[in-house]
């Protein structure tokens, strides 16, 4: 029995990649959010985006060296397990994947909010309708959110470049009836109004406007060439801040005055009523609403991939890494869905209640997620030979240590601000409770000591030996074992190995796309060097890949073999997986034979 068919499919084309890579970062937050921005800090707000949108890129560029160098829909988790351990990779994961199916509910009512500036219908009603939709997009294939999130993208992007065009003609004077006039960035009490503070202060709001820019190397890894597909997007990363928010944030200040009322409802419909173009605000709601759905779509594929990772790992239900045939995670992608579900009801019913604490508690895990992948960078810059490096960080150490003060200083910033101090106690209380789960999850299974020998049956009786094994199939504790209890080598063997990413150790080192395909060709040459050496030594020996699941290989291997004898190999308990979810105890529950645990301290050294 080979393998279940788990593996991502490489759906994802360049021209999916690319567009996802430029339109990542761009959603309602600079829409509609980028009129409060100005209104707080005056025409400086371009300086707030301009140093916000630096720091973004520093993280990016971080990120892209890790990411050229190990390409993983995991990316980041994967780093800041390898760098800091597993409370950090666990830490990664989770919040990160909770960070977005929040951003999933709260774009599905604020695309709701959009549509009723058309149709007159229960709020919840539209919510849950753009969650339907989206979740069938993502279910279909990851083509069609290649496809759907393209399209999406480039009617942002296009509507961002008519705006600067258009802007452009107008403040130098090459619009119908109009001079060149800049007066607005200095009239209505100067250039920063409210003073440099509230340029700074600005970057709290500007920065959660920018998330996104990270998801082109998650996706990535579903194409066919990943690193290729890294470089560029975290490459191009500057211009898309540059022009897209730096230059457009800049327009809009020449355009309106600061105090411009409208400016805080939404300043795009506000600067073309003021250049005078007709059906604005029809035109920059639909521009809105495709934001929207972008974000939407765009969240719940990577809540989806995120999962199906921490699956992978035993961090999460290992039934999540579960795909169609198509290639989709489907349990996760649901799951994902569910969540955000839960958070349109809870909008529905409970407002200032329950969904505000939702949003508030995760309101600063994406910077903590950002300030893991600046540390996790540090760390394993040091180990890595920089010359095998694609993409590298400038200036290392001294920029990746100053971002990593710069997201301090944005989080203590927060946590002086009257009005998003909630966000960051809920949200270190969110990381505090994951933390707590990965110590849970850590210590399941430690009972069992590593010394254990089991012995349930009189030396030399056994005559059908079923071997479950993996990391430990060449181990000698393991050899030694059969050894004795098979003293005259009268036995027939089988052995079974469960096609598992983390038993095999890919769920290390492979991206998400690649962890079948890697999981089963490791398996495959362990249990035919088990095989080999059985035979040598003059032993009836057969075998066959399992299941992922420990157990139901068994159970397969079980009735395929009928044996009187099952011996169980892992690794001790600290580093045992099999352990963690009581595989021993369970087989010994359900089979009336005999079941010998072996635990062996090494692993198999077949390469």
């Amino acid at each position: 029995m080979g393998a279940p068919p788990n593996e991502l499919h490489k759906g994802l084309k360049q021209r999916h990649l690319t567009m996802i890579a430029i339109g990542g970062v761009i959603g309602a937050g600079l829409f509609v959010g980028s009129g409060v921005v100005i209104n707080s800090a005056g025409p400086a707000a371009f300086i707030s985006y301009a140093v916000t949108g630096v720091l973004i890129i520093m993280v990016m560029r971080m990120l892209g060296e890790m990411a050229t160098a190990n390409p993983s829909t995991g990316s980041f988790a994967d780093y800041a397990r390898k760098a800091l351990g597993g409370w950090a990779g666990f830490s990664a994961g989770w919040l990160y994947w909770y960070f977005w199916v929040i951003v999933v509910g709260f774009e599905a009512v604020a695309g709701a909010k959009v549509l009723t500036y058309w149709f007159s219908a229960p709020l919840w009603l539209l919510s849950l309708g753009l969650m339907l939709l989206m979740t069938a997009t993502n279910l279909f294939s990851v083509k069609s959110f290649g496809e759907f999130e393209f399209w999406f993208a480039g009617i942002k992007v296009g509507a961002i470049v008519l705006f600067l065009v258009l802007g452009a003609f107008y403040i130098f004077g090459l619009w119908p009836d109009k001079s060149a006039d800049f007066s607005n960035l200095t009239a209505q009490g100067g250039f920063m109004p409210n003073g440099t503070g509230a340029v700074f202060s600005a970057i709290v709001v500007v920065i959660f406007s920018m998330v996104g820019a990270e998801i082109a190397t998650i996706a990535a890894a579903e194409s066919s060439n990943p690193e290729k597909s890294i470089a560029k997007a975290t490459n191009s990363v500057i211009a898309r801040i540059a022009i897209f928010f730096v230059g457009s944030i800049f327009l809009l200040a020449v355009i309106l005055p600061w105090n411009d009322n409208e400016l805080g409802a939404s300043p795009y419909v506000a600067a073309f009523k003021q250049m005078g173009i007709p059906a604005a605000d029809h035109i920059m709601n639909a521009v809105v609403l495709t934001a929207v759905l972008s974000c939407l779509n765009s969240g719940l594929y990577t809540a989806s991939r995120m999962l199906f990772v921490l699956a992978a790992r035993r961090e999460a239900p290992v039934q999540l890494i579960r795909v169609t045939e198509k290639g989709v995670p489907r349990n996760a992608i649901l799951f994902s869905s569910i969540i955000g579900f839960l958070c349109v009801i809870a909008a529905a019913i409970s407002e200032d209640g329950v969904f505000l604490f939702l949003l508030n508690s995760s309101g600063a895990i994406i910077l903590f997620v950002y300030l893991l992948i600046c540390v996790s960078q540090v760390i394993l810059r040091r180990r890595t030979d920089s010359s095998t490096l694609t993409v590298k960080m400038w200036l290392f150490p001294a920029l990746s240590i100053l971002t990593i003060v710069g997201i301090l200083a944005v989080l203590v910033q927060m946590g002086l601000t009257q009005s998003t101090a909630p966000q960051l106690w809920l949200s270190l209380l969110a990381w505090a409770i994951v933390i707590a789960f990965y110590l849970v999850t850590k210590a399941r299974g430690g009972s069992v000591d590593a010394g254990e020998r089991a012995v349930d049956a009189p030396t030399g009786s056994a005559t059908r030996v079923l071997v479950l094994a993996n990391q430990t199939v060449d181990a000698t504790e393991l050899r030694d074992e059969l050894r004795r209890i098979d003293a005259a080598g009268s036995a027939e063997y089988f052995v079974c190995v469960p096609a598992n990413p983390v038993d095999t150790g890919q769920a290390e080192t492979k991206g998400a796309v690649y962890l079948w395909e890697a999981t089963t060709a490791a398996a495959q040459q362990r249990l035919d060097y088990t095989l080999g050496s059985l035979r040598e030594a003059g032993l009836t020996a057969e075998g066959e890949l399992g299941d992922y699941r420990p157990l139901t290989a068994l159970a397969d291997a079980f009735d395929r073999f009928d044996p009187d004898r099952i011996v169980v190999s892992t690794l001790p308990p600290d580093r045992s997986v099999w352990l963690r979810n009581d595989v021993v105890d369970r087989a010994r529950a359900e089979y009336d034979v005999p079941v010998t645990h072996v635990v062996a301290e090494s692993v198999v050294a077949t390469g």
